[in-house]
């Protein structure tokens, strides 16, 4: 490893980027205590929390590329706080609207997640995590993802406007873009899980 990733690894630990991964992680207690609150706002809060958790993620992103502030640390600790996150927010969906269309949709969400993580690190020992590297589609899918389980834990009707039916909706494209972008990642990684170098 050469002086200068040596030096931006140092430097790393604790930046901003870094600074917002554990913040998303440390909103995941946060967001279950709202959730339970025995108070009308609880929901609200607890959306609200989901979303800005959202929002760090964009931007921890976005200030790593652009300060060059990137770490081994951080390119960790993103895609994990991401999934806890998510799971957090699935399992407290699940507890409240136990219906097996929302069961089938967190399988389905989690599924894809602990699958596409399993073949990245797999790609990632032979040389060739690059394959797999996240995609347009993949983005597309946290968008509605994020957005569709915002609206599920707001829950409560927003001036006559289903917030929950909208949030099902959206969840439901999100954990389709979750399969077509997990086939799409396991068509481009087929050729080293077959032993092949060609497409």
């Amino acid at each position: 490893m050469s002086t200068s990733i040596r030096a931006i690894d140092k430097k790393g630990y604790f930046n901003l980027p870094n600074a917002l991964t554990w913040l998303r992680i440390l909103m995941i207690p946060a967001i279950i205590a709202l959730f339970y609150l025995p108070v009308w706002w609880a929901d609200p809060a607890a959306c609200a929390g989901f979303a800005i958790a959202g929002i760090t993620d964009t931007l921890d992103g976005y200030y790593a590329r652009k300060l060059g502030l990137t770490s081994r640390l951080g390119a960790f600790l993103d895609p994990v706080a991401d999934k806890l996150i998510v799971a957090a927010a699935l399992v407290l969906i699940v507890s409240r609207d136990p219906h097996w269309y929302v069961v089938l949709m967190a399988i389905v969400i989690l599924g894809r997640e602990i699958a596409v993580s399993a073949l990245r690190e797999w790609m990632a020992t032979i040389g060739a995590r690059a394959r797999v590297a996240v995609s347009g589609l993949g983005k597309l899918k946290t968008i509605m993802q994020i957005v569709g389980l915002s609206c599920l834990l707001f829950h409560l009707n927003f001036f006559g406007i289903p917030i929950y039916k909208i949030g099902l909706l959206l969840t439901l494209i999100a954990t389709f873009l979750t399969l077509w972008s997990m086939i799409m990642y396991l068509r481009l990684a087929w050729p080293e899980l077959r032993g092949s170098s060609t497409l």
